[in-house]
């Protein structure tokens, strides 16, 4: 059979490229090797919890007109059908060595005013902080705009914050700016969704998140992640797109140094002249170009030059208690030793860590109804560096799970003074292995390659043309020139699309 155009994986990002595809017709086959779409934006049950694999939140700065939000994406310019509800507040962060513990409401004045009232003095800098924050997130509101009419002389004019600090780490931009270690324990802990510490960084990209995050309530989906992928699969079908489940692409073919087809695990070929991939530059290089002469050494090169982001591991709580009854007042917090981010990083290349950083949510706070009367639910995570769970011989995993769901078990305990044990009805932990054998994501990473510097976002558009190695393949999802995270890959699909 003959598409126009033929997306690889149904993850986020292919979801986004197949459903604007469609919708501006193009003839357009989905192909998902799982029975499921979505990739992590799905959902699983054990006992009587519906769990959310990994979605902590999705940011939803307030629209202007020059900044959208995802969800405005989504729920009006795509008019997908889906029931998101807001999340109660940012975060809570509790350093144990420190002993640091203070909510952080949303809205840059109300971070401000906690930071001044642990950081007395500190006011006037991070005002000058949040004010360049939002510059970044206007230039890439600007380079997101028609790709034909960008005006260089206008970025440069406009926007010259954003260039100044394009080759900047976040920690050399506070180390200029003169804010204090104090506030940046209180100011940082959005960093591990991103994986990389703030010493490596793009300053460009960890503003603009930083900004989507913090101006305005973020929002989640009440039906779990899935809910997400379910609107978008209705979308693409009605849209007159195709779509297929259990559908494993062998081998991407060439001719000529272009894309000609795909052949699928049965043999099956498909031709087609444009491909979307939403599997990561890795994977189509070393194990689906045919032939593999077809790749170009520089293709190899790219990839080669680049680290590969964090794998997670997590441990999920159905609790046999109302989440209020139990003490869990907040639904996101950041619980670790200290916020040096460099010595987190590396001790998320040990599973077996004593002192890890870990992201958590419970999921009650603002989906009230997401678990039975008079239970809750709550998730565990810890970012893993790339290859670390390879480490564990076959005969000792089911130990290290087990010993990695204590350590995040008993820091949670103690940082917050809640009994978890004594209430565990179900428990599910999940490694990058558990990833790599539900999602088929390459060694079960979660994100991306790492965002530094040399490799963030404006290098990555400036490379893209340099970096396209056969004609009419085009990537999105995480891997993509936008980074890792729900927003980046949805309109990094639509950016493929496009």
């Amino acid at each position: 059979m003959n598409y126009d155009a033929v997306v690889i994986g149904a993850g986020l990002g292919g979801l986004c490229a197949a459903f604007e595809l469609s919708r501006n017709g193009v003839k357009t086959l989905l192909l998902e090797q799982h029975n499921l779409p979505g990739g992590y934006a799905s959902s699983f049950v054990r006992g009587r919890f519906e769990f959310e694999p990994s979605l902590h939140e999705i940011p939803d700065p307030e629209s202007t007109e020059t900044i959208k939000s995802v969800i405005h994406y989504l729920t009006e310019d795509a008019a997908l059908n889906i029931d998101f509800l807001e999340v109660p507040e940012a975060y809570r962060v509790i350093l144990t060595d420190s002993s640091l513990d203070v909510r952080v409401p949303f809205g840059w004045d109300s971070l401000t005013d906690v930071i001044e009232k642990e950081v007395p003095g500190t006011r006037g800098v991070l005002q000058e902080y949040r004010d360049l924050c939002i510059q970044v997130q206007q230039a890439f509101a600007y380079l997101n705009t028609d790709q034909d009419n960008l005006s260089y002389l206008k970025l440069l004019k406009e926007h010259g914050n954003f260039l100044r600090t394009g080759s900047c780490s976040a920690d050399t931009v506070s180390d200029v700016m003169g804010i204090p270690h104090r506030a940046r324990d209180i100011l940082y802990p959005y960093w591990c969704y991103l994986g990389v510490p703030m010493n490596r960084v793009s300053f460009s990209l960890w503003a603009s998140m930083l900004n989507s995050y913090i101006s305005s309530p973020a929002a989640v989906p009440r039906l779990r992640s899935h809910e997400i992928a379910t609107a978008f699969i209705q979308a693409i079908e009605k849209a007159g797109g195709e779509v297929r489940l259990n559908c494993r692409v062998d081998k991407v073919l060439t001719d000529k140094a272009a894309v000609r087809g795909v052949r699928l695990a049965t043999g099956e070929e498909i031709d087609c002249s444009h491909l979307v991939s939403n599997a990561s530059p890795t994977s189509v290089y070393t194990s689906l170009v045919h032939p593999a002469k077809a790749v170009p050494p520089s293709a190899f090169r790219n990839i080669n030059s680049r680290r590969h982001g964090f794998g997670l591991a997590v441990v999920y709580l159905g609790l046999d208690i109302d989440y209020r009854e139990l003490g869990l007042e907040d639904y996101s917090y950041f619980i670790a030793p200290h916020m040096d981010t460099e010595t987190l990083y590396r001790a998320a290349g040990d599973y077996s860590s004593p002192a890890p950083m870990q992201a958590s949510v419970c999921l009650n706070a603002a989906v009230p109804d997401c678990s039975p009367p008079g239970t809750c639910i709550l998730s565990l995570t810890a970012g893993q560096t790339n290859g670390v769970w390879n480490k564990v011989k076959p005969g000792d995993y089911f130990e290290a799970k087990q010993t990695f769901a204590r350590i995040l078990i008993d820091q949670f305990e103690q940082a917050t003074g809640v009994d978890l044990k004594n209430h565990i009805e179900e428990i599910e932990i999940a490694t990058p292995q558990t990833h790599a054998r539900y999602t088929g994501s390459w060694n079960g990473l979660v994100y991306g390659y790492e965002p530094e510097p040399w490799d963030g976002i404006i290098p990555r558009v400036l490379g893209m043309e340099k970096e396209t190695y056969l004609r009419g393949l085009d990537f999105c999802g995480g891997f993509s020139y936008r980074a890792h995270g729900y927003s980046s890959s949805i309109l990094s699909g639509k950016a493929a699309a496009e």
